[in-house]
């Protein structure tokens, strides 16, 4: 019998194609410096951080049958996740990311998730035909949630009896799709994990810091938020009131990435029983390592 899974981690599973310097990068640059494929999306980079973590995530996506998809599903299992459940289109190719980091920061970023996106809720099948639950006995565990995932589908998720039982942790995957996680905002069982410029997408105005933006957010309907703001104060928020603490002083090499390391390291130090303060810091303390990582990694 296999080992039990421990979070289901649902979205995009794609190709980064990253571009690193430490040069300072302006407009137009030509610099010098590291291009890598790894494998990356939301959902990919929080299972990743799980299995780090000593978690068994499976992955639910959708990766095509073509040569880089095959190349995918190979190197998810070398890094100990769980495949079985994946959707595997025969027409839709595998999706890619491609940023480009420079010292000061991301300069720009293109998602290609078109196939997650037409793939729509096949993905989400294992969850209702008895290979993870069905409707009667839904998924009582972790789920990370991604905001690549359509609008509709994300609504639909919202109302759907095959979610009511799980410990949802939402993430939105970028400012742009941010909105997209409103259905998901007001649910009991949800945990948003959002940075401050998302957080202002979600209420329609600007905030000067993270607990101020956690404060709004509670304000709207959300039962949990986590509200991070780069190198500034960090926030916590829950029906017990807001809590912050100050991510530790590093030198940034890479960006890409680093949101989902704390969503993961928070939900991981959770499962392990740390109270509120704890996990953040511990969140706080896993970020900052990945984004002081190595320019080469």
């Amino acid at each position: 019998m296999s080992a039990p899974i421990d979070i289901l981690c649902i979205g995009s599973v794609l190709w980064d194609i990253i571009g690193r310097t430490p040069a300072h990068m302006a407009h137009g640059a030509d610099v010098p410096g590291r291009i890598t494929r790894l494998p990356g999306g939301v959902a990919m980079n929080l299972a990743m951080t799980f299995a780090r973590f000593g978690l068994r995530p499976a992955l639910l996506s959708a990766i095509g049958r073509d040569a880089e998809g095959d190349e995918l599903v190979a190197a998810s299992r070398r890094l100990g996740l769980v495949t079985d459940h994946l959707y595997r289109s025969d027409d839709l190719p595998t999706d890619r990311y491609m940023a480009v980091e420079g010292a000061n920061g991301l300069i720009a970023a293109i998602a290609d998730a078109h196939s997650l996106e037409a793939a729509g809720a096949k993905i989400l099948a294992p969850l209702e035909d008895g290979r993870l639950g069905h409707a009667g006995a839904p998924w009582p565990g972790l789920i990370a949630l991604d905001g690549n995932l359509t609008l509709g589908l994300l609504s639909d998720i919202a109302a759907s009896p095959l979610f009511a039982a799980a410990d949802l942790r939402v993430a939105p995957a970028s400012p742009g799709k941010a909105e997209r996680l409103l259905p998901l905002l007001p649910l009991a069982n949800a945990t948003l994990y959002v940075n401050l410029e998302e957080a202002g997408i979600l209420c329609q105005r600007r905030f000067a810091t993270a607990p101020e933006a956690a404060e709004a957010l509670l304000a709207r309907g959300a039962r949990r938020v986590l509200v991070t703001n780069g190198g500034a104060l960090t926030a916590d928020g829950a029906p017990g009131g807001v809590i912050a603490a100050e991510p530790p002083p590093v030198l940034v090499t890479r960006v890409t990435g680093a949101g989902d390391t704390f969503m993961a390291a928070h939900v991981v130090a959770e499962k392990r029983g740390a109270d509120r303060a704890a996990a953040l810091q511990a969140a706080l303390d896993a970020a900052a390592h990945y984004v002081s990582g190595d320019i080469g990694s």
